[in-house]
């Protein structure tokens, strides 16, 4: 028979191991319970960013404009192809000095008329009277590159004349009956629509249009018929389904050619 003291010494170490089964047990419980929850964050793959949409397939993205395609050559090859084409109208009611004013005014307000302006602008060596008008100079003709003496006087000043790149009977037909008699005035002196050049060219061109005449000289054709582009921009004319494909058919061969400053 065992002795009473060892007996309660058995039975408080079996207490205290039950104790600490029970406190590990409920460690263990508690561990797997925290484990339960941080495994699935620990073992889940990070997370896909989704790709984004290209600009051809999202539909909230506005589209980025076409550049604009660049003209088809040089300015004046360009204005060509803005300018209307119609066919001639009639020359009903043509009278230059009625619709156009009479030959030549000072529409500029500077004291001298257009001619003697026009003659300042392309003469060289120059000599001028008192009252404004260009007594003396040297023309280089820009249609023939004939080289001109000019001296004012009856029988010497019909050598070098004033040409209405359009001409005047031209612009009639073709747009300037529906401008005012202002503007009309305006074309028929305006620098960009004039330049001096030899009388014998002048007469031989007097009212064609660029279908039906051309200068001589070959290096003024592109800078002549671009002048005339630029002329009936401005003024709003229009030109024959000829006249434009021969306008065309000269700027092709210098495609890069500008329109004129004015």
């Amino acid at each position: 028979m065992e002795p009473v003291s060892a007996k309660n010494d058995l039975a408080r170490a079996r207490r205290r191991l039950k104790s600490a089964a029970w406190v590990l047990g409920a460690i263990l419980v508690a561990a797997i319970a925290v484990g339960a929850k941080l495994l699935p964050e620990a073992f889940d793959p990070a997370p896909t960013a989704s790709p984004s949409p290209s600009p051809s397939t999202d539909p909230t993205r506005t589209p980025e404009p076409s550049p604009t395609p660049a003209p088809p050559g040089g300015a004046a090859l360009a204005a060509l192809e803005t300018l209307e084409v119609k066919g001639r109208a009639p020359k009903t009611g043509y009278d230059r000095t009625v619709v156009f004013g009479k030959a030549w005014l000072d529409v500029d307000r500077n004291g001298c008329d257009t001619r003697n302006d026009i003659l300042a602008r392309d003469l060289t060596d120059t000599a001028r009277l008192k009252n404004c008008k260009i007594a003396s100079g040297t023309l280089l003709d820009p249609y023939s590159g004939e080289t001109i003496a000019f001296e004012r006087g009856p029988e010497t000043s019909p050598l070098v004349q004033i040409d209405h790149v359009v001409a005047l009977s031209d612009a009639w037909q073709k747009g300037a009956q529906q401008l005012t008699q202002e503007q009309r005035e305006s074309l028929a002196n305006d620098p960009l629509n004039l330049l001096a050049v030899s009388g014998t060219q002048n007469s031989s061109k007097e009212a064609s249009d660029a279908a039906s005449w051309l200068p001589p000289r070959a290096g003024a054709r592109c800078p002549y018929v671009a002048r005339q582009i630029a002329v009936k921009a401005k003024y709003a004319l229009w030109v024959t389904d000829a006249e434009r494909n021969a306008m065309r058919g000269v700027l092709e061969r210098c495609p890069a050619e500008p329109l004129p400053a004015g």
